[in-house]
């Protein structure tokens, strides 16, 4: 694991940070910025203190304007690091090439005793997409046994989505269920709440939201 920031000329794949050191970090760095990618109602229910809110979509559609934000010490982090590399490399694309990612993700974080806000308990996406997918392929299955040998094409349906998921590093199905009701956090997070609010780069002093 690295501890230390690398110069981008000397380290251009930027390597995932371990929890210990963020946890070291967070005590001793002003200058530091954690941003969490994942959505608004998962930052609620658990983030780092201090962190900022940027879901993965949002951070997508404005790249530019938040990478123009951001210094030279940013480590981006998300439930397991997937959704965090995700945004490193959009990130890396529009000159950020010194970000980290949280090995681990959040829940990793926690466990190694650094400081969060716990909110109320629920699912992480990335555990609602697999109960669904697995969900979907047993009905395909036993539809595909009791109803019509058709509805087997539901499971298959099912694979191919998760195999195209894999390969282009996206998520259709976590798309669709963060639009559901019980995924909508109390304050969605906004242009103007999660990225213009963020302490421009050169006159940040260390202070984020803890809540």
């Amino acid at each position: 694991m690295t501890s230390s920031f690398t110069p981008a000329s000397a380290f251009p794949a930027v390597t995932a940070l371990d929890p210990e050191t963020l946890h070291g970090w967070s005590r001793d760095h002003e200058d530091l910025l954690v941003i969490d990618v994942r959505s608004g109602v998962e930052f609620e229910s658990l983030h780092i203190r201090g962190s900022y809110n940027v879901p993965l979509p949002l951070l997508a559609e404005h790249t530019g304007e938040l990478a123009s934000r951001l210094g030279s010490r940013v480590v981006l982090v998300c439930q397991s690091g997937v959704r965090a590399e995700q945004a490193r490399q959009r990130l890396g694309a529009a000159g950020i090439d010194t970000a980290y990612v949280l090995a681990g993700g959040v829940p990793g974080f926690a466990a190694a005793g650094g400081d969060v806000v716990r909110g109320k308990g629920r699912w992480d996406m990335e555990r609602q997409v697999r109960l669904a997918a697995g969900s979907l392929v047993v009905l395909g299955l036993a539809g595909g046994r009791f109803v019509s040998p058709k509805v087997r094409m539901l499971a298959g349906a099912i694979g191919a989505g998760l195999t195209f998921s894999a390969a282009t590093n996206t998520c259709a199905m976590g798309k669709a269920l963060s639009a559901m009701p019980w995924n909508k956090a109390t304050t969605e997070p906004t242009r103007e709440s999660a990225i213009l609010s963020l302490p421009a780069a050169g006159g940040r002093t260390g202070q984020a939201q803890a809540a």
